[in-house]
C-alpha cells in the first residue's frame, strides 16, 4: 500500500492554491526542487541527466540562503535536494537543510547515500521531513554494474543506512527513511534480495520504480525494456509488507508508459520549480539546459523578480501551445496534470454528485 502518494499526487490537500490557480491567479509553487551540486560521484547507466556532463558546479551557501528566505516569504512548502548531481556533495549542505526547516520550509534529500556517514546523519535527521536513498541492485558486483562505481560503495550504502536507523530510533526522529530501485531487466533478479535485506535494516520503505526515457538523455535503456515481462514482481515483493516496511510497486506508473496522455498541454507547471547548480531556475525538469524554458537566475534577480519576469510570462504563453508529446513518457507532473484536465475539463452533470 502507497502510505505516501508516491504514485499519486497530492495537490488535493492544497485546496488554497487550488483555488487560486482556477480563479486564473498567478499562483506560486508549493514545492521546488533543488541541485546544491551538479556533479556527481556515480555514472549510474540509467542516467536521465547524463547530457549534463555532471559538470563541477556548485550553489554558493549564501545565494541557496537568500533564495529560501525569498521563497519561504511566498509561501512555497517544501524544498527537495537531489537535482542533476550528488547533493551530499555540498560541503555546506547539512547547514542549509537546517537553515530551511528554519525557515518553516518541509525540506528533504534524494541520494545514492555514500556520503551518509555518522556525522551529517545527526546533523541531517533531525529536521529532514525524509530521506531516500536510490540503490539498484542487491550486492556489491551488481551495484558496481549498474551505478558504475567502485563494489566497496554497496557496502558503504548499506552501512550508512544502518546507522541512519539507529540514529534515528535513539533520537526518535520523525524523518522517514526510504529507498528506491530503478526496475531494469539488468537489476530485476535483484529486486526481492534487496527488499529482503532493506526490511531486516530497518527501512520504512522501498519504492520500484520504473524508467522513464527523458527527452535529452544519451541513454537509450527504453530500447531494451519491457515492463510486462516484469510485473510478476509485483505480488512477490508485496508479500514483504508489513506494518513497519512497505514495499511501493509503481503499477500504476508503469501501465503508463505505453499510454497516449489524456491532457493536450501541461497544466501543474505553476506549482513547482526546479533550480540548478547555477542558479537557473527552471519551469520543467525535462528540458534542462534549455533556455527556452529557465524563468531566470537567482545570481542575478530575487526569486519574486524571476517569477514576475518576463521570460515567465513567455514560458507560460509558450506552454499553452506545448504540445506534451515532446515531453518525458511518465514526468514529475503527470499525474497533477492529469487531475487539473479533468477539472478544467469537466464532463457533464457534474453537479449530481
Amino acid at each position: 500500500m502507497d502510505n505516501y502518494g508516491i504514485d499519486s499526487h497530492k495537490l488535493s490537500f492544497h485546496p488554497a492554491r487550488l483555488a487560486e490557480y482556477l480563479e486564473k491567479k498567478d499562483v506560486y509553487p508549493i514545492y521546488i526542487e533543488i541541485a546544491p551540486a551538479g556533479t556527481c560521484n556515480h555514472r549510474c547507466i540509467f542516467c536521465a541527466l547524463d547530457y549534463l556532463k555532471y559538470r563541477p558546479h556548485i550553489l554558493k551557501t549564501r545565494v541557496i540562503k537568500k533564495f529560501i528566505c525569498d521563497i519561504g516569504k511566498k509561501g512555497i512548502k517544501s524544498v527537495m535536494y537531489a537535482g542533476e548531481g550528488e547533493p551530499l556533495l555540498h560541503p555546506d549542505i547539512a547547514e542549509i537543510v537546517n537553515f530551511t526547516k528554519k525557515q518553516k520550509i518541509d525540506v528533504a534529500i534524494t541520494t545514492n547515500g555514500v556520503l551518509l556517514n555518522k556525522n551529517i546523519l545527526k546533523q541531517l535527521l533531525k529536521n529532514l521531513s525524509w530521506l531516500r536513498v536510490s540503490i539498484n541492485a542487491s550486492n556489491p558486483k551488481a551495484y558496481s554494474q549498474i551505478h558504475r562505481t567502485n563494489a566497496r560503495d554497496f557496502t558503504t550504502v548499506i552501512s550508512n543506512l544502518k546507522e541512519a536507523v539507529k540514529i534515528k530510533r535513539k533520537k526518535c526522529s520523525k524523518c522517514t527513511l526510504g529507498a528506491q530501485f530503478l526496475l531494469l531487466h539488468n537489476n530485476y533478479e535483484q529486486a526481492q534480495p534487496l527488499a529482503r535485506l532493506l526490511k531486516n535494516i530497518g527501512i520504512d520503505y522501498l519504492i520500484i520504480k520504473p524508467y522513464s526515457q527523458h527527452p535529452l538523455s544519451l541513454n537509450r535503456l527504453k530500447d531494451k525494456l519491457d515492463y510486462k515481462r516484469l510485473l510478476r514482481l509485483e505480488q512477490k515483493l508485496k508479500k514483504l509488507s508489513d506494518k513497519e516496511f512497505k514495499v511501493i510497486f509503481r503499477r500504476h506508473t508503469m501501465d503508463k508508459l505505453n499510454q497516449q496522455k489524456p491532457y493536450k498541454r501541461c497544466l501543474g507547471f505553476p506549482f513547482w520549480a526546479y533550480l540548478d547548480s547555477q542558479g537557473n531556475l527552471y519551469a520543467c525538469s525535462s528540458f534542462l539546459g534549455d533556455k527556452r524554458f529557465s524563468y531566470g537566475n537567482i545570481y542575478k534577480e530575487s526569486f519574486e523578480k524571476i517569477w514576475k519576469g518576463k521570460a515567465r510570462k513567455r514560458i507560460k504563453k509558450m506552454l499553452a501551445g506545448w504540445n506534451t508529446l515532446n515531453c518525458r513518457e511518465v514526468c514529475r507532473l503527470d499525474e497533477i496534470n492529469r487531475h487539473l484536465w479533468k477539472i478544467t475539463h469537466p464532463p457533464a452533470h457534474v453537479n449530481f454528485i
